[in-house]
């Protein structure tokens, strides 16, 4: 395959959205010239941009892993997935792990500071304590 045919190639792998957007517009401003008719350029650029685009896109879209067992424990914090991961493995002790734990919920507080009606911090704290406990069990 020479260069130009892979780059033909890649693109409408990888762009094709562009690709198609750009074949709509030239259908549409096409459409008037071959049929004569001047309402054909909007309702092919409607139909085409707002109807069939996201049609394929959503059909194209590939679905996401079914990782259950790593969304299930995940908190949305790598650090402190991280933290559990290495105490769950053993790693570090629990001692280490308190202090850890204790280090990250800090410099949590003190990014919610801003907000001190909310207590984000001791929410995030009692269940993480109670995620200690189901790990020692």
């Amino acid at each position: 395959m020479t260069g130009l045919a892979r780059r033909v190639a890649w693109n409408l792998r990888h762009r094709w959205r562009r690709v198609f957007a750009l074949c709509v517009v030239g259908a549409g401003v096409a459409a008037p010239l071959i049929t004569g008719l001047w309402w054909t350029l909007p309702l092919v650029l409607f139909f085409g941009l707002f109807v069939v685009l996201p049609v394929l896109h959503t059909l194209t879209k590939p679905l996401p892993d079914d990782d259950s067992e790593g969304d299930e424990n995940a908190t949305g914090d790598p650090a402190l997935d991280a933290l559990r991961e290495r105490y769950a493995r053993g790693d570090i002790d629990e001692r280490e792990f308190e202090r850890k734990l204790d280090r990250l919920l800090e410099t949590e507080d003190a990014e919610t500071v801003d907000d001190p009606g909310d207590d984000v911090a001791d929410r995030v704290r009692e269940g993480l304590r109670r995620e200690v406990e189901r790990i020692r069990e």
